[in-house]
């Protein structure tokens, strides 16, 4: 089985390209900073050191404003995302019935840490408050697929499935 190379987005002058042209269809309108953010997010999968300072300049906004507005909207992030997010539930009803060893498995079978990216960028793995699913306690999602009623012996094989 051949490993895959991952490449980042980054990396890819195209998408710096792309990035360029938004820039300069959103540069002289008033209140467009979100929008090319979420435009450049759309790009590169996250908002890195390298995009922000592109965009400041290009937008001739001040880094400081960049960051400021990147890191205060929960819907930027500035680390990359893996192609499969997992969202474990640590709300109430799930924490009873067993979330946290559910979690402590998954960052065994993952080896990262709860807002973390797998190295081969397959999964980014996230606390969640709730998932409104609480009949099925502990409860996942991988993506759009719901896991109720987990077990720890059941972690290996959900995950396999993304592999």
């Amino acid at each position: 089985m051949a490993v895959k190379e991952v490449r980042d987005p980054v990396d890819v002058p195209e998408n710096f390209d792309k990035l360029k042209e938004i820039i300069d269809e959103y540069r002289e309108k008033r209140g467009s900073l979100i929008p090319v953010l979420q435009k450049a997010q759309d790009i590169f999968g996250y908002l890195p050191l390298e995009v922000q300072k592109f965009i400041a300049e290009g937008m001739n906004v001040s880094l400081q404003e960049i960051y400021g507005v990147s890191t205060f909207y929960a819907q930027f992030t500035l680390k990359p995302k893996g192609e499969h997010t997992i969202g474990l539930c640590m709300g109430t009803a799930c924490y009873v019935k067993g979330a946290k060893s559910i979690l402590e498995k998954v960052k065994e079978e993952l080896g990262i840490d709860v807002g973390d990216t797998t190295e081969d960028l397959k999964f980014t793995l996230e606390a969640t408050r709730c998932l409104g699913a609480c009949g099925l306690a502990p409860v996942m999602m991988i993506d759009d697929n719901v896991y109720g009623r987990l077990t720890v012996d059941k972690i290996p094989d959900i995950l396999k499935q993304y592999k």
